[in-house]
């Protein structure tokens, strides 16, 4: 990664600190970044403009079990489509990714939660 300079985020160019715009697309030049930070940094992105701000407050409270780490995802996905953000906690006595884990969302999201996941094909909510 260069320090200091600027891409254009539409063809990629590389352009001095002295330029704001591209010549080519003229398009608002941006600081120059790692591109596994810029995805990584990206995927959260998106992921925090899909939380409903009504969603967001209380204490975490557990609103379902999955059987394993792939099923908790698809239920986090379920959420964070609705609106709803979550988190997983994982069994103490399990380390492997296909062990149990709950999965948790804010005391504010409990009633959208269970919602959301009765009108989710083949998942009843607990």
């Amino acid at each position: 990664m260069r320090d200091g300079g600027l891409r254009c985020p539409g063809c990629g160019a590389v352009r001095p600190l002295t330029e704001r715009f591209c010549e080519e697309c003229a398009l608002p030049l941006v600081h120059e970044r790692a591109p596994a930070l810029e995805r990584a940094a990206s995927a959260r992105r998106r992921a925090a403009r899909k939380v409903d701000p009504r969603y967001a407050e209380g204490e975490p409270v557990k609103v379902l079990g999955a059987r394993n780490q792939a099923e908790a995802e698809l239920i986090q996905g379920l959420l964070l489509e609705e609106g709803i953000p979550s988190m997983l906690r994982t069994a103490s006595s399990s380390f492997l990714p296909f062990g149990h884990s709950d999965v948790y969302v804010p005391a504010a999201a409990l009633q959208a939660a269970r919602e959301a996941l009765l009108r989710a094909p083949g998942r009843d909510a607990g």
